[in-house]
């Protein structure tokens, strides 16, 4: 299609890389069996493709392959990473403490689990969105079993510090979960070091198929239980039953396997984008940086611009470039980012702001088409609104 708006919401979804579709197609038609039918060579195949992705995939948080559970997604794992703990550990605590700025696919069965008769403690974060370790070291109960913080903020692209906040929990005995959906494969990420208990990775947002996802569970100082939340058939050691699915897992390991590979040059290519998108969008005036200014991902640039109506900025925008005001998952919502008011923005502010995600197939050149655009917009929408402002002053 000609004339299609610039994209620049890699944070919501991306691209099927060709290099992913092309290791994906023979398990749609040729190596199509069962892994789970053990008797004949279609399964083998099939069984021995998923074999190999699971040991990719474990190797790059440096876990071992019998510690990743195949999932649908990142949505499912923070489930059953959260859920499952509560269930299983329920006689030994119910206290979780989460942060405000989580996704709601953390946030949500952390509700849930209030309506059950948990206790959550959601975090405040400071004004750079990063979460005050002091904070989290006062928030600690006796009945405290699960904390879950996520690696890369999916609106503000802020880096939490996994490795203080681990150390925190091994100290004190309690599980650490992190929903890992926009890091894995654009930052380093090493179960060990950072002492994680248990993390939730997904495809779609680094370039493969939308389906897929997987979540650890370490198996060993500690051992981390879980109670199942879908039960049929016994897959995954009982931990999430149903079929598997080779294309979509062949897909996610690929995927993760380039952005290992690619990581460091994509990081730097990504982050020089990002600052001359920022440098060049200062005619705006008024524009304001959400987010740690370097402790975030590469690819992420989030703005508020004040004196604007953000729904006419994105409609004003939407057939030049593709972006989002905050979460896809939470586009057609009415309130404002729950992510930039826990920064502290009005509800003004916080509706006026643009979340640019930059990505693998991102070029200068419509790094320079977007500006120009957002520039262009925001001085076209300040001044109809000074020229109304002006009218209704007039008027007797």
């Amino acid at each position: 299609m000609q004339n299609r708006p610039i994209y620049l919401d890699y944070q919501a979804t991306t691209p099927v890389d060709p290099r992913v579709l092309e290791a994906m197609m023979p398990f749609f038609t040729e190596h199509f069996g069962n892994p789970a039918s053990l008797t004949h060579a279609y399964g083998w195949e099939a069984e021995a493709a998923i074999k190999q992705a699971r040991e990719t995939v474990a190797a790059a948080i440096n876990a071992s392959p019998e510690e990743i559970v195949f999932t649908s997604g990142a949505t499912e794992a923070n489930n059953l990473a959260i859920k499952g703990v509560a269930e299983a550990y329920f006689s030994q605590g119910r206290h979780i403490i989460t942060v405000q700025t989580e996704h709601s696919a953390v946030l949500d069965p952390c509700r849930y689990l209030e309506s059950l008769g948990f206790e959550v403690t959601y975090l405040p974060v400071q004004p750079d969105g990063l979460l005050n370790l002091g904070a989290l070291e006062k928030a600690f109960q006796e009945n405290t079993i699960l904390v879950s913080v996520m690696a890369a903020n999916n609106e503000i692209g802020v880096l939490q510090p996994l490795a203080e906040i681990g150390a925190w929990c091994r100290d004190l005995g309690v599980l650490f979960h992190s929903d890992a959906a926009q890091a894995i494969g654009k930052i380093p990420l090493d179960v060990q070091a950072m002492q994680i208990d248990l993390l939730s990775l997904t495809a779609h947002k680094i370039y493969g198929p939308k389906g897929i996802g997987a979540l650890y569970v370490r198996r060993r100082n500690p051992r981390v239980t879980l109670a199942p939340q879908l039960h049929g058939g016994g897959h995954e050691r009982g931990l999430r039953s149903g079929t598997l699915y080779p294309p979509q897992i062949v897909g996610l390991a690929k995927a993760i396997k380039l952005g290992l590979a690619e990581m460091s040059t994509e990081a730097l290519r990504l982050t020089q984008l990002r600052d001359a998108l920022w440098a060049k969008l200062q005619p705006c005036q008024d524009i304001y940086f959400n987010g740690h200014p370097t402790q975030r991902l590469p690819g992420n640039l989030n703005v508020s611009i004040a004196g604007v109506d953000g729904q006419a900025l994105l409609l004003g925008l939407r057939s030049r470039v593709a972006l989002s005001s905050g979460a896809a998952c939470s586009s057609a919502s009415t309130k404002p980012s729950h992510v930039l008011k826990a920064l502290g923005h009005s509800d003004q502010l916080a509706y006026a702001s643009l979340r640019f995600g930059l990505g693998r197939f991102t070029t200068a050149e419509e790094i320079q088409q977007v500006a120009s655009g957002v520039v262009d917009t925001v001085k076209s929408l300040r001044h109809a609104k000074h020229s109304t402002a002006q009218q209704l002053s007039a008027q007797p």
